[in-house]
């Protein structure tokens, strides 16, 4: 009772809500790429570190101005997005103009991300923002006190729910719908006289984004960036985008996103239970690796599941028809 007390506590549930939320968003950006544009993005760990770091070094930048620095913290979540934007064109440069393959371009500019993340942070492995600015601490400040408890939770849950709607309306657009029929059918849409390299490119930027501005949100929430913070990003979020679909189901735009956020807290919540058994640090990346494996499986099992119950309602006898005369 006493372990499932410690991991039923109102600290873990929330904590792995807040994370749930800020990485809901890398999954969200999964969610353009990998589902609906059908491209394998492998830029994802060097982008997600790229928001971190951008987003500190601004901080870090701006607070030494008087009169920049309370809007630090916001000029800094932009400038973290400007660049996931740079970074997604590069990638779309490549496979659409370069003829690189998808996998290919996103190793080869997440390779070079490290280089351009070490420079922006410094050449130091690490960035601080002890006694800076963050938006989650103003964002307290501004709440009652009865709410400031819940105050992480709040705002990372806002910043997802504003992000899904806006790709769920940006989606719905003729931009957007044309972007969804290239990754059905990039030959159909370009008879339609529609330039899929200028779709593909579009929707990685819109990807690119949506993962810096996570980089950036979990920078302010930690206070700090560190330049392996991005490794198995794209594995984490391809497992949450994969446990959204299993337990919702592929339906209506709002239901899938309402999937990739659920799917992302039960991820975030799996890996707090996890550490809750006191496992060493070295450990946690084999933890996430199971989850992952088990996350990616689970569409298989539930089919191998779904054929074991028909295989045995077809072996089952079936009753005499007519009865007894």
């Amino acid at each position: 009772m006493t372990i499932l007390a410690s991991i039923f506590s109102p600290g873990v549930l929330i904590t792995a809500l807040e994370m749930g939320c800020i990485f809901a968003l890398v999954a969200l950006a999964l969610f353009i790429s990998y589902s609906t544009l059908n491209i394998a993005d492998l830029s994802t760990d060097g982008c997600f570190t790229l928001g971190c770091a951008v987003c500190c070094a601004v901080i870090i930048k701006l607070s030494g101005n008087p009169a920049l620095a309370p809007f630090a913290p916001v000029l800094a979540l932009l400038a973290a997005m400007a660049t996931g934007v740079c970074s997604g064109f590069i990638t779309a440069f490549l496979q659409t103009r370069l003829g690189v393959e998808s996998i290919l371009a996103g190793i080869v500019v997440n390779t070079g991300l490290y280089t351009i993340n070490l420079a922006v942070m410094g050449f130091a492995s690490q960035l601080s923002l002890l006694k800076m600015p963050t938006i989650y601490a103003g964002f307290k400040a501004v709440l009652p006190a009865a709410l400031q408890g819940f105050s992480g939770l709040i705002l990372s849950a806002l910043f997802l729910a504003v992000a899904g709607i806006l790709v769920m309306l940006f989606l719905g657009t003729r931009l957007g719908l044309s972007i969804r029929a290239t990754g059905d059918n990039a030959d159909m849409v370009r008879a339609s006289s529609i330039n899929p390299a200028f779709t593909i490119t579009v929707g990685l930027c819109v990807s690119s984004a949506l993962t810096a501005l996570s980089g950036a949100l979990l920078a302010q929430y930690q206070k700090g960036a560190d330049i392996n913070v991005g490794t198995g990003m794209v594995t984490i979020a391809l497992a949450s985008l994969i446990i959204g679909e299993t337990l919702i189901g592929k339906g209506s735009m709002p239901r899938r996103i309402l999937g990739v956020a659920l799917g992302s807290c039960i991820y975030r919540f799996a890996v707090a239970v996890a550490l809750r058994f006191n496992l060493p640090a070295a450990a946690l990346k084999l933890v996430s690796a199971i989850i992952v494996a088990i996350a990616i499986s689970m569409p298989a099992v539930k089919k191998w599941m779904a054929f074991e119950k028909r295989k045995a309602a077809a072996r089952r006898p079936k009753p005499a028809k007519g009865g007894n005369l």
